[in-house]
């Protein structure tokens, strides 16, 4: 007889009435002022934000009452909302003009603003690494374009793009630490921390098209049509120069990646392979490649030289191709990996899910994904089936169960039944929501890596 009864309710007004909006939405929206909102009723909710325990809310009804009884009547609220629209439109406008004339201005007397805090990381960290790469490739890149024009070997020829492949794609990955370190807008919720690996995917991609294409065409150029080689003496003595610059820098890389690798718990393989951070990783492999390919053109140099065969030369620039192809294959594969939103380790899932089924609230829980979104950023999602019982046993504790029970035996009707559920059945709701809120601290504690956290209720 209740059934039916509930059933053949229809929601009007009187459920509405009860919806609850914030401050802000009650300004913007129905173009009132704070001080409006002073002498409206106050309701205290609980937070869906880390930082907040409660914030305050306003019924929807009691703002809409206030909005007619300051404006008089719906039109003239609807006449307001479409001046105030015109009136944001114009100020964007203004605003987009004023920072092209801001931009203008600094381009004509220089830009005197303090240097930020995003130049501070290049000044330690992967920022650095880059950095240091950026100027000895730079200047190794300088002196054997000098070999080269001298000597006319092909295998200098590639180690000369293999240094301008490399300065430019280091170039281009201090531009994506910059531009990870931006701070998150609402277009872009969860930040620009993959801005790393993008510019590590195109730096691989520049690799394969700059230093191993123009190596592999000059090689096979060299092969083609051979030609005498002058003196290397030169060359000898900036390659002696690249592979000792070469190796400090790569030394700078090795020990970088160590130290955040022992800060993670992982091995240098793990790391490097994992692509826990792209920049670095980057810097790592090219200079890897630079050392290797420094040997290689200098034994098919020193063969040239023994044997004055040019061929010699011609084979060593394909061999230098060949390991920056494979350098590059490999930075685009691991940073393909991470830009797809791979998983974390199954063993640091395995530690969130037992945190999860351990707890006495939780029932089951289904369609576990925990995404790597790159710099030790994770967003953790799953299903849960929550226990009832315990989240209600977990809301009688907090309540004086004598007076819960004379409520109970002064329900007499029908109404009175509803009203008593209403009442407790949203209080319930708010027990479980905290209940939502203190599994989500609790993982982001076990994991500081869990930045994002989204428990769908079953």
């Amino acid at each position: 007889k209740v059934k039916a009864v509930l059933k053949k309710r229809e929601y009007g007004p009187k459920y509405t009435q009860n919806n609850f909006i914030t401050g802000v939405r009650a300004i913007n929206e129905f173009c009132l002022k704070s001080s409006d909102l002073d002498q409206l009723r106050k309701i205290k909710r609980r937070s869906p934000h880390d930082d907040t325990e409660t914030f305050t809310v306003y019924l929807r009804s009691d703002v809409e009452a206030k909005s007619l009884e300051v404006w008089g009547s719906p039109e003239a609220l609807v006449r307001e909302r479409k001046r105030r629209k015109e009136a944001e439109i114009k100020y964007r406008e203004n605003l987009f003009r004023n920072q092209r004339l801001l931009r203008e201005y600094k381009e004509f007397f220089g830009n005197t603003k303090p240097r930020s805090s995003a130049a501070a990381m290049f000044f330690k960290g992967p920022g650095k690494v880059v950095m240091v790469a950026i100027c000895i490739n730079g200047l190794n890149f300088f002196f054997k374009l000098l070999a080269w024009v001298y000597t006319g070997s092909s295998s200098m020829f590639s180690e000369a793009i293999h240094s301008l492949a490399d300065t430019c794609n280091q170039a281009l990955l201090a531009l994506g630490i910059s531009q990870s370190a931006r701070t998150p807008d609402p277009s872009h919720p969860y930040g620009f921390t993959n801005m790393r690996y993008i510019a590590s995917l195109i730096s691989g991609v520049g690799i394969f098209m700059m230093g191993a294409g123009l190596s592999w065409y000059h090689g096979i150029i060299g092969l083609l049509h051979p030609h005498p080689i002058e003196s290397l003496l030169w060359a000898y003595c900036i390659l002696a120069g690249s592979l000792v610059s070469e190796g400090a820098t790569l030394l700078v890389a090795i020990n970088e990646i160590r130290r955040s690798a022992r800060a993670k718990g992982l091995s240098f393989y793990q790391y490097v392979v994992q692509s826990r951070d792209p920049s670095t990783n980057v810097v790592l492999l090219e200079d890897a490649a630079a050392v290797l390919s420094v040997a290689v053109a200098a034994t098919c140099m020193g063969l040239t030289s023994l044997t004055g065969n040019p061929y010699y030369d011609s084979v060593g620039s394909l061999g230098v191709g060949t390991l920056l192809g494979t350098v590059s294959a490999f930075l685009i594969y691991t940073n393909t990996e991470a830009l797809l939103g791979r998983s974390i380790q199954p063993e640091q899932l395995q530690r969130l899910t037992e945190l999860l089924e351990s707890d006495p609230v939780v029932r089951a829980i289904h369609d576990v994904k925990a995404t790597d979104m790159g710099m030790s950023k994770v967003r953790f999602k799953a299903e849960v089936d929550f226990d009832g019982r315990v989240v209600t046993r977990s809301y009688l504790e907090k309540q004086d169960i004598e007076q819960l029970l004379q409520e109970i035996q002064q329900v007499k009707t029908l109404e009175e039944l509803e009203a008593f559920m209403l009442k407790h059945g949203e209080n319930i709701i708010d027990t479980l929501g905290a209940e939502v809120d203190r599994l989500e601290k609790d993982l982001k504690q076990r994991n500081p890596d869990v930045r994002h956290v989204d428990l769908e209720i079953l």
